[in-house]
């Protein structure tokens, strides 16, 4: 099968992991700015990371024949000093046009602080002013529901943003409805053993359906899994879903919501 997956951290992941996708049947990426296993001491810090996932990580992906698309932001984790937060805000604007950015992300809620909720705002601002796509990261756990409200409501406060160019990734059966009932898209995270199993997803899809939802594996520096897309969609394949509701969240969904931007451009 070919798939995408449109949330995975390849700079966390060895290139034996872009050969292993690969094989599966990858053959498109998106890769949201997020933590980098520790807290960046400084603005430059955050340039290079750019510039790595503008420069180096679509050359690793393309010796295997996978399109490495990116998103940019200050991720939640790291935004809850407002100054510093500002001051890598400030870099993005000269990231903007390199070819492989899709939009601003992932951006968010941690701990569902005041300063998180006021760079979160900045950022949606940002996308707007520059006319981007927008990726949502949701607290985790206890907080998710509170904090998926709160980011919903800070998005429809700027009301120049169409929630259909707003994907809000790792819900869960708790929050999924709220965003679907905001007009956004919904991303299912696939990991072992937190946010969303494989039979977890599954059971969303079934009660919830198949439209503006799609699956991922975040792949990130903890317990994941890069071929969790995959994987995923064998289950549901156990469970007799049609192939086209398992192409739809695998492939479908993911092209048509990324396909906003005139940039995600890959080979039918």
């Amino acid at each position: 099968m070919r798939y995408i997956d449109p949330h995975i951290h390849m700079v966390s992941r060895t290139t034996d992991d872009y050969r292993h996708m690969a094989l599966a049947g990858c053959v498109a990426v998106t890769e949201p700015a997020f933590w980098a296993g520790f807290d960046r001491s400084s603005p430059q810090g955050f340039y290079d990371y750019f510039r790595q996932l503008t420069e180096t990580e679509p050359r690793r992906a393309a010796a295997h024949g996978i399109k490495h698309f990116t998103w940019l932001c200050i991720n939640p984790k790291e935004a809850e000093d407002p100054v510093f937060a500002r001051e890598v805000i400030a870099l993005i604007p000269d990231f903007l046009d390199k070819p492989n950015v899709l939009g601003i992300g992932e951006i968010g809620l941690n701990k569902n602080s005041c300063n998180e909720l006021s760079i979160l705002e900045d950022q949606i601002a940002l996308a707007d002013r520059h006319n981007q796509l927008i990726l949502v990261h949701t607290p985790h756990l206890e907080d998710k529901l509170k904090g998926t409200r709160l980011i919903i409501d800070a998005i429809r406060r700027n009301t120049r943003i169409d929630p259909g160019r707003v994907l809000i990734d790792h819900v869960e059966e708790h929050t999924v409805r709220a965003v679907l009932d905001a007009g956004m898209w919904a991303g299912m995270t696939l990991y072992p053993d937190s946010k969303c199993t494989a039979q977890r997803a599954a059971d969303i899809i079934e009660v919830y359906g198949n439209e503006r939802i799609w699956i991922n594996s975040a792949g990130d520096w903890g317990h994941s899994d890069p071929l969790a897309v995959p994987k995923a969609a064998l289950e549901m394949r156990r469970r007799g879903h049609l192939e086209a509701s398992i192409q739809n969240v695998t492939f479908d969904n993911p092209q048509k919501f990324l396909g906003q931007s005139p940039r995600f451009k890959i080979d039918e």
